[in-house]
């Protein structure tokens, strides 16, 4: 049996459900009536023998199988976009530079620069890690083309555009009990960190005692501690994995959100694809 192909025009509409939660919302997006895309999606179902959407009566949400082919459909669809940028875009050649911290230069931009290298093979990419403030004097003498840098929730002009923004949670290891002690043991960036900032006014904020028992530019060396008992530390939720956990206790505070920012140097094509891919890559994370 022929096994069935899926149609990019098809999997745009069942991601843009799946993204607005109501058919009519989706609808106004791709511009067509919300009985074209229960057309399409009908006959989506029908092809894979599957229920995608468990309608209810305001909004519609993912059945397992729905969240399976979301996962395949986003992949699908930016494999196609790259497919039709190496062939339509113009060949770029050069070099660009750009400076992140460690958890997004682990975490996020390996990705990134692995789609950027297979759609401009001809670009030479320097990447630097270091803190936020390392890197903007890097870009201000001329030495990087663009940074991410962390804007801590207080600051009122951002330097840059915004392309993600995520609450901070405390952090340790699933068995911890560093969070009991008083004065709770902290592992922290050095100062001039937004992190830090953040969680020590919030911390003063509710009057909860504290002391700073580790500090590291790295989430990796932040982690080593937590791993080992030794503090607790405030990551980006979607950092805290097992064997960390995340941790709630009265006498710990909110300690709110914080952005990122791509900050450029300046504009020509080299920069403005790579930073279309970085930003791409926060969108599709959302």
């Amino acid at each position: 049996m022929t096994t069935p192909l899926l149609d990019n025009d098809v999997l745009r509409t069942f991601v843009t459900i799946a993204e607005c939660g109501t058919f009519t919302a989706a609808a106004r997006i791709v511009h067509r009536t919300p009985s074209a895309l229960s057309m399409q999606i009908k006959q989506l179902e029908q092809k894979l023998g599957k229920c995608l959407f468990i309608r209810e009566p305001r909004r519609v949400r993912l059945t397992t199988e729905g969240e399976a082919l979301l996962d395949y459909s986003r992949r699908l669809l930016q494999l196609n976009e790259e497919a039709i940028q190496y062939f339509l875009a113009p060949t770029l050649e050069g070099k660009v530079g750009i400076g992140t911290s460690d958890d997004i230069g682990t975490r996020i931009l390996p990705e990134v620069l692995s789609q950027f290298a297979r759609s401009y093979p001809a670009v030479l990419v320097n990447v630097v890690v270091g803190s936020s403030k390392q890197n903007l004097e890097r870009l201000d003498a001329g030495e990087l083309d663009m940074v991410l840098v962390t804007v801590s929730d207080e600051v009122r002009e951002i330097r840059g555009e915004v392309v993600h923004e995520e609450p901070l949670v405390w952090a340790g290891h699933e068995e911890s009990s560093a969070f009991l002690r008083s004065p709770v043991p902290l592992a922290v960036a050095h100062e001039g960190c937004a992190w830090r900032r953040m969680t020590l006014r919030a911390l003063d904020r509710l009057g909860t005692p504290y002391r700073i028992a580790y500090t590291c530019e790295n989430c990796s060396g932040q982690e080593a501690a937590l791993m080992a008992d030794l503090a607790i530390a405030p990551f980006p939720r979607s950092l805290v994995q097992a064997p960390l956990k995340e941790i709630t206790n009265p006498n710990l505070p909110e300690i709110g959100s914080y952005q990122l920012a791509l900050v450029r140097r300046g504009s020509n094509p080299v920069n403005d694809a790579l930073a279309s891919h970085v930003k791409d890559a926060f969108v599709n994370r959302q």
